[in-house]
């Protein structure tokens, strides 16, 4: 895959990802007790993403998609306690990317979403825990039993995973890919992932790099944000000045984007069709 497909790759997934990250924003959450019920986003999104385009371009886009199109630009942002976040899920999605040898094959795509969803959801549970172990932050749900933090997260990451690995996740996801797969690539110039273009032994050495070298960061900057107080927040929330119009007004943006980059992948393809052929993932 050439530089300029890699990054239209990156925007495109920025803008699908993030335009369905705003569209979760529509919709209510569920209390019930101290759990709170909602959909933190559309793995399936994010699954068809990776797992049909270059993984490392899919998950980056993907991520920043959720900063820039969720946070900043509906103004709640969190400064540098979002990039613990941002971090997991870059990781979470890249390794169901890598994974997926074969789009085609449901089974890679049923273990695939449910590993990366997880590494998401586990590693957010265990950066909040982190934190309480610190005594950065002060949480103690059952009064007189602080343990109850743990069984709390696990709770709640639990349904987190359920809802996007599995709900609204792999189920859509087992769905789309396959039908996509071979269809949608060729029209943006990129020739369908086979499973000679992913390497096991070379996936699992970069898996391992990344995630020991995101795993670090995530801790470093989740334990520095804490610790500071959240620098370089930026919260004047939009949707509480404007109303839910606001989201609306993202969601149109976001859709823009992705409109345009597809077009502008479409005509590079039309005038270089042999080219894009023979474009790779790599």
């Amino acid at each position: 895959m050439k530089q300029a497909q890699k990054l239209m790759v990156f925007v495109l997934s920025m803008a699908v990802f993030g335009l369905s990250d705003l569209v979760t924003e529509l919709i209510p959450d569920v209390e019930i007790g101290p759990v709170e019920i909602g959909i933190p986003y559309f793995g399936f999104v994010a699954l068809v993403l990776v797992m049909l385009f270059n993984p490392l371009y899919a998950a980056l886009g993907a991520a920043f998609g959720e900063l820039v199109f969720g946070d900043l630009l509906m103004g709640d942002f969190g400064g540098l306690g979002e990039i613990d976040g941002f971090l997991v899920l870059f990781l979470g999605l890249c390794v169901a990317g890598l994974l997926v040898r074969d789009p085609s094959n449901r089974k890679q795509i049923i273990v695939a979403g449910l590993i990366g969803i997880g590494i998401d959801q586990a590693l957010s549970g265990a950066l909040d825990v982190m934190k309480v172990a610190f005594g950065i932050e002060e949480f103690e749900a059952v009064e007189g039993l602080p343990e109850s933090i743990i069984v709390l997260e696990l709770i709640e990451n639990g349904i987190e995973w359920l809802v996007s690995g599995v709900l609204f996740g792999i189920i859509p996801a087992l769905y789309m890919v396959p039908r996509m797969h071979g269809k949608i690539e060729p029209l943006m110039g990129i020739r369908p992932r086979k499973p000679q273009d992913v390497s096991l032994v070379g996936a699992g050495v970069a898996v391992a790099i990344t995630a020991i070298i995101v795993i670090g960061l995530s801790v470093a900057f989740s334990l520095m944000s804490a610790a500071m107080d959240d620098p370089g927040e930026w919260a004047p929330d939009f949707v509480d000045q404007f109303g839910k119009g606001f989201i609306w007004g993202g969601i149109g943006l976001a859709a823009l984007v992705a409109l345009l980059i597809f077009i502008l992948m479409r005509r590079s393809n039309k005038r270089n069709p042999i080219a894009g052929a023979k474009t790779t993932h790599g």
